[in-house]
């Protein structure tokens, strides 16, 4: 496939991934901060994985989410990173069509997994907070497990139609990318004709998954507030808040960049089209690098049990 941006064509067998538009001439320190980011998300989530599964205190609610959040971490960068490698160091710039389609469906899928996630791991503070006495009744291993799962059927069927509305078009003029990965809406940008059906679903499947989530993040914690403000002393009402300190932290660096990002592709038309990518890349890469960082330095039994293990060995 030629990497014109003249040649007409209607059922490419190819995309040209474009990298970081505009900064091609420093892919490879680009590659970098990148490639750190990437070791650090791996290491760090199969540490956390690895202390949750040998330390039988943690086996708890609370940690079950964390465990799925990390595998949803470790997906998630893995479906882009290698690739996105791949282009920095060896101009490596060719994914196929089917590729390319596999690649948007996971990346949305597991996006949408983590919203989902962040949601479960409110209602445990919920619970944790306003009905501490029935925590272990009512979040129970078989609940946990049916809570987990209706999270990823959910995430699949909304991500699902992606890959197929993207197939149904034309593209014509260019199979040129302009970021290093694929997403719906950059995939729909070079098709032919009326797409809006593409772009309509785009914001309903936004605010299907990250609104309502966010949505019912924020009735749990005005909950939390509620019951945190009715603790006798400053003392208990601090405490009690610090043990939402990491659930909070992890949502602010998940929602902000998805939320901005997909604004900004829709709406931003005045900023740079590496300013785009750049901040598109955040919401892949800080919150399975931060997650698991956040985890294990506010968590005592996380840290605690990781310190142990060092210094034992």
């Amino acid at each position: 496939m030629s990497y014109s941006n003249t040649t007409e064509f209607t059922n490419p067998s190819t995309f040209i991934l474009q990298g970081i538009p505009g900064l091609e001439m420093i892919h490879v320190w680009i590659s970098i901060p990148f490639t750190t980011m990437y070791a650090i998300a791996v290491l760090g989530n199969f540490t956390i994985l690895f202390i949750v599964k040998t330390e039988p205190s943690l086996h708890e609610p609370m940690y079950y989410f964390l465990c799925m959040l990390s595998v949803t971490d470790l997906v998630l960068t893995t479906s882009t990173l290698p690739k996105m490698l791949s282009i920095f160091w060896f101009n490596s710039r060719e994914i196929k069509f089917s590729a390319c389609l596999t690649q948007l469906f996971f990346i949305h899928w597991f996006a949408a997994i983590e919203s989902g996630i962040l949601a479960a791991m409110a209602l445990d503070r919920y619970v944790a907070i306003c009905h501490p006495l029935r925590h272990s009744t009512i979040l129970t291993h078989p609940v946990v497990a049916k809570i987990g799962l209706a999270v990823v059927l959910r995430s699949c069927m909304e991500s699902l139609p992606y890959p197929f509305l993207v197939r149904q078009w034309s593209y014509c003029k260019t199979n040129i990318i302009a970021q290093p990965y694929c997403t719906h809406i950059s995939v729909v940008r070079l098709a032919c004709g009326d797409t809006r059906v593409s772009s309509y679903y785009g914001l309903f499947g936004l605010f299907c998954v990250l609104g309502l989530d966010a949505i019912f993040i924020a009735i749990s914690y005005m909950q939390i507030l509620r019951a945190i403000f009715r603790l006798p002393t400053k003392e208990a009402r601090l405490k009690t808040f610090l043990t939402c300190g990491s659930h909070i932290s992890v949502i602010i660096i998940f929602y902000i960049p998805t939320l901005f990002s997909s604004l900004m592709y829709r709406f931003g038309q005045n900023f740079p089209l590496h300013v785009h990518v750049l901040i598109g890349s955040m919401y892949l890469l800080l919150p399975p690098m931060l997650n698991p960082i956040i985890y294990g330095l506010k968590t005592k039994q996380i840290s605690g049990r990781l310190l142990w293990l060092i210094t034992r060995k």
